[in-house]
């Protein structure tokens, strides 16, 4: 089953219980993650570094200074292991199987139900860039790539979409006109528009042409 294809996906965390078992920096890293997209995190660990406390500080996070017990894990959506102990990283997998939780081990991919990928973000444009754990260093380097062609402008045009697509749905009734329309808002042209009259020409030109449209199929 892991040689499979992985099936790729954004998860809804918000409010949901994670559980990071670890301490360290890369415990860390991990839970900076995690608690931006609003989840309910626990993080257990024997020693818990500076730096994770502080970022966990006024946060909500459960921390939780002792040996891994498996019954940390109850009612988790997902488990992360990023122990420097081989054995413990294996024996929270094995515990996650039995639970039909899904764990990822750090630098494991063997031992990894989901992958983390690298993720350029520009306001609620999200580009994930995933290797299957074969080689997070390339995803990084590619994520650099990706960060230098698409910029902020890019999420502001994302936003002004949300707005116009809302009242596209409403007022063009013909699906196959409301898909042709939507089309033309988004492609490069629509883009370069945007970022050469700013925000208020595009809604008006966004406007003429939704008129248009409606215009054509009455």
């Amino acid at each position: 089953m892991k040689n499979m294809a992985k099936y790729p996906i954004f998860l809804e965390l918000g409010g949901r219980r994670v559980v990071i078992v670890g301490g360290g920096p890369v415990a860390a890293r991990k839970a900076e993650a995690i608690l931006k997209a609003g989840a309910r995190l626990v993080v257990v660990a024997e020693r818990i570094d500076e730096a994770l406390r502080g970022l966990c500080e006024g946060t909500g996070v459960e921390l939780i200074e002792s040996r891994y017990a498996k019954e940390y894990l109850a009612e988790a959506t997902l488990v992360i292991a990023a122990t420097d102990n081989a054995k413990l990283n294996s024996q929270i997998y094995k515990d996650c199987q039995e639970l039909e939780i899904l764990c990822n081990v750090v630098d494991s991919p063997e031992l990894c139900d989901f992958f983390v990928p690298a993720v350029v973000k520009r306001g609620d444009l999200q580009i994930a860039i995933g290797t299957e754990g074969r080689s997070p260093a390339y995803a990084g380097h590619l994520r650099k790539k990706l960060e230098e062609m698409f910029q902020e402008e890019h999420g502001r045009f994302l936003a002004e979409l949300e707005a116009v697509r809302k009242q596209v749905i409403k007022e063009v009734g013909n699906a196959d006109d409301r898909k042709a329309l939507l089309g033309r808002l988004v492609d490069d042209e629509s883009f370069e528009y945007f970022l050469q009259n700013g925000s208020t020409a595009w809604r008006n030109r966004a406007g003429g042409l939704i008129g248009e449209c409606k215009s054509k199929g009455e």
